[in-house]
């Protein structure tokens, strides 16, 4: 055999050998130190995925697979950050509101008329008259002065519990002086205050003012007169009273975006807060994906549309966790006997056995504001309970175009009131109709609501039951609540200051029943 032939030969087994499948290993040369290769440790030559087809050459991937993988890589880091920043971004954007409406941070935006369908903020009460506030401590340690009998809870800016105010607070609502101390303080601390240290520069701090006798006016007179936020370096001078925006019927967004703009919203965060205060993990994770603090986030045309396409899956995901979870332990009886859950599956740090409930912390912050060991915990006629159904009895989502019973036994477990509220599907923020208020309730604590709303009419048992639909039956308009054709819906149960049936389960809720 001549030297080109011998060439050619050569060539033509060595792409022979390139081409060989695992199998094929066996009918390679036997060398000095070979021995059996386990099939299970080698890659074939040809895989078929979700990807596609991704091809090897000798365990070494093509040029079209490493693309493949490399996109499906950075989409699935991107969606896996979605889900694992919901909180902080859904807490930028609740900061950010009130901003965008003329509320500096350290002043008070106040529902003083109760909490209207007007403005978007998610699954809110409309039953006390709620402060929101913004505080911000990058010029330093800050005093926030807590008036009495509220109902509050401080939240940093990735939405993790700091401390509570009020009732459940420190200061067991008797109100009292705070001292906030931020991110790497190491100065003085005097003493006379509840001293909390803050994570992050940026806190949320909403309160709820209580009304007296169904009448909020005492509740925001003590408000104005007791709350005062200054520098702890101005401490000991007088301070008039913080500035305060009636929220009532003002239109404001606080709910967080499902483009392209979540990145943004996430990136002003990062940047705002000091570096890797949310940890290695999901601070990696932002990095993969381009979000780094100090450093501009400035992705590609590629990078950018995987992204986009990332937080619609991630949203996408969101809502099906939110308004359809699948673990059983998350419905408080059972998946198959009703669709009402909790959204606190492991507590307001999601943890059971020491595991993160991942998907319950995302049904969480993507439902709800506020998170506190008071809203989670078992206290017996104090704090309050949440139970939540998006379908009816036949497991069907809820229609605003259909009418719906709910029965509620008799002897609701509640000390103070309860309250049963409606939320549209596409915001989570109250449904707009023709009601101020889109929800129902009663009780020793339960508010006069601006703007009227009928008494509730109980059954001759003491049930109590409540319609929802476009129009209210013959006679019920006390005991109803307006859908809108064409929207889907979704409902919260309220119970404030709870009783033991609630938590043994002697007592349960109906499931919300078509009617017509």
């Amino acid at each position: 055999m001549d030297m080109h032939k011998h060439a050619l030969v050569s060539g033509l087994l060595c792409g022979a050998l390139i081409c060989l499948s695992p199998a094929a290993w066996a009918e390679s040369p036997k060398m000095k130190m070979t021995t059996p290769i386990p099939p299970q440790i080698t890659t074939p030559d040809v895989v078929d995925s979700r990807l596609g087809t991704l091809r090897f050459s000798n365990g070494m991937p093509d040029a079209a697979t490493i693309d493949k993988v490399y996109d499906n890589l950075d989409f699935a880091r991107a969606v896996q950050t979605y889900l694992n920043t919901l909180r902080g971004v859904s807490m930028w954007a609740a900061m950010k509101g009130p901003r965008d409406i003329g509320v500096p941070d350290n002043t008070l935006l106040t529902m003083e008329q109760m909490m209207d369908s007007t403005g978007m903020y998610l699954t809110p009460n409309t039953v006390t008259a709620t402060t929101w506030l913004n505080l911000d401590l990058t010029g330093g340690p800050l005093v926030f002065e807590v008036p009495p009998r509220v109902l509050g809870l401080v939240d940093d800016a990735w939405f993790r519990y700091v401390t509570d105010l009020g009732f459940v607070g420190p200061d067991k609502g008797r109100g009292g002086k705070y001292l906030f101390l931020p991110p790497g303080y190491k100065g003085e601390v005097p003493d006379g205050y509840f001293v909390v240290r803050s994570p992050t520069y940026k806190l949320w701090a909403p309160m709820r003012n209580f009304a007296v006798d169904g009448d909020v006016k005492p509740a925001l007179e003590s408000l104005r007169e007791h709350t005062r936020i200054y520098p702890l370096s101005e401490a000991g001078k007088a301070h008039g009273p913080v500035p305060n925006k009636n929220g009532s019927m003002v239109q404001i967004n606080t709910i967080a975006p499902n483009t392209y703009q979540y990145w943004e919203f996430l990136n002003d965060l990062v940047q705002a807060e000091p570096a890797g205060v949310i940890g290695p993990e999901i601070t990696g994770q932002m990095a993969s994906i381009g979000i780094v603090k100090g450093k501009p986030f400035q992705p590609d045309a590629r990078m950018k549309a995987i992204l986009t396409e990332a937080v619609a899956v991630g949203n996408a995901t969101a809502r099906a966790i939110a308004f359809s979870p699948r673990e059983e332990g998350i419905y408080y009886y059972g998946k198959a006997g009703s669709g009402w859950h909790t959204g606190f599956l492991g507590g307001y740090d999601f943890l059971v056995d020491g595991a993160r409930q991942l998907d319950s912390r995302v049904l969480f912050f993507y439902q709800a504001t506020g998170i506190t060991p008071a809203m989670a915990a078992k206290m017996v006629g104090a704090g309050s309970q949440y139970a939540v159904a998006a379908k009816d009895s036949t497991g069907q989502w809820l229609d605003g175009g259909k009418t719906y019973r709910l029965t509620l036994p008799k002897d609701i477990p509640q000390k103070n009131f309860w309250s049963v509220t409606v939320y549209d599907s596409q915001t989570r923020s109250l449904l707009q109709t023709d009601q101020r208020y889109p929800a129902i309730g009663a009780g020793t604590g339960y508010p006069a609501m601006e703007g009227g709303q009928q008494k509730v009419a109980f059954n001759a048992d003491g049930s109590v039951d409540l319609y929802f639909g476009p129009e209210p039956p013959a006679g019920k308009e006390g005991n109803w609540i307006q859908t809108v054709p064409g929207k889907g819906w979704f409902a919260m149960l309220r119970l404030y200051s709870p009783l033991e049936p609630w938590f043994d389960k002697t007592w349960r809720p109906g499931d919300i029943e078509a009617i017509r």
